[in-house]
């Protein structure tokens, strides 16, 4: 049995190779997963504990279908290089493969960043990863975030839709909210003091926003529940499944990695006020 590096009454962190921590794992034991692997080389992940190492990314997703309950969902960050003028596609790939094992391919969202790091020259800029978000079976958990603020506040509205035989029908008007759902592209400032605060987690080259982190982990969870990340990284996923009072399981094959998510843990209460 592997041993934890570091545990306490939320997180449990595990140094070592994702694949094979996860073969230890329970069936159906877990209730969202959400990660962004490694992708394309787009990043150097320097480690003095893991130079190199290859996402042997097949297995892996058999690892994780098996793990995740029925109704849990799998959030699945990534995005493509562009190699010799074309890009990879890999992002496409991994989700037809995911469908392939038995995931149904609940929505694909955007996650789109307000700066753009390395411009190309005869592309337009992009800022912007594929969120693919999968669910074994139906959700089991939809929270969905009312942040959306609508124009017209109060008044009453009707909506139609054509029926198969051509004709307009028409819905009861309903009273709108002053907020309604949030579109599935979501934007986030990125980059230093804005990913994160911790100042010396950005010895990790590419992590994900705080932000995002908690907006997927409100939206396909509940407290209490479990859930993953196999590619912890700095721990940005434990350390906002902490403050939100869900369990994690985090795995990470860097040691240097792992110490900065446990730093990370031991730090205040995270504040999201303001932020997007």
């Amino acid at each position: 049995m592997i041993k934890p590096y570091y545990q306490d009454d939320w997180v449990t962190i595990y140094n070592g190779d994702c694949l094979e921590v996860m073969k230890e794992i329970l069936n159906k034991s877990i209730d969202l997963l959400l990660t962004s692997p490694p992708y394309d080389d787009l990043r150097t992940y320097q480690s003095a504990s893991a130079n190199s190492f290859e996402v042997d990314f097949k297995n892996i997703a058999i690892e994780i279908f098996r793990i995740i309950k029925h109704g849990g969902v799998l959030v699945w960050v990534v995005g493509d290089a562009t190699i010799r003028g074309s890009e990879t596609g890999t992002s496409f790939k991994q989700a037809l493969y995911f469908k392939e094992i038995g995931f149904n391919l609940h929505d694909t969202m955007i996650y789109q960043k307000k700066e753009c790091t390395f411009p190309d020259t005869n592309r337009y800029l992009g800022v912007f990863e594929y969120m693919f978000i999968f669910s074994k079976d139906k959700p089991k958990t939809v929270n969905f975030l009312m942040d959306r603020q609508n124009k017209s506040i109060t008044k009453k509205t009707a909506s139609s839709y054509r029926q198969p035989d051509g004709r307009t029908k028409w819905k009861i008007p309903k009273e709108i909210k002053e907020y309604g759902r949030r579109n599935n592209i979501w934007c986030y400032s990125t980059g230093y003091q804005k990913t994160t605060k911790d100042k010396y987690a950005f010895i990790h080259p590419a992590m994900f926003p705080e932000k995002l982190a908690e907006d997927h982990i409100l939206s396909w969870s509940n407290p209490g529940d479990l859930i993953l990340d196999p590619f912890l990284g700095s721990g940005t996923t434990a350390r906002v499944c902490k403050n939100l009072g869900r369990k994690c399981i985090g795995i990470e094959i860097s040691k240097e990695y792992c110490d900065i998510a446990v730093q990370r843990l031991g730090q205040g209460v995270l504040d999201f006020s303001g932020v997007n």
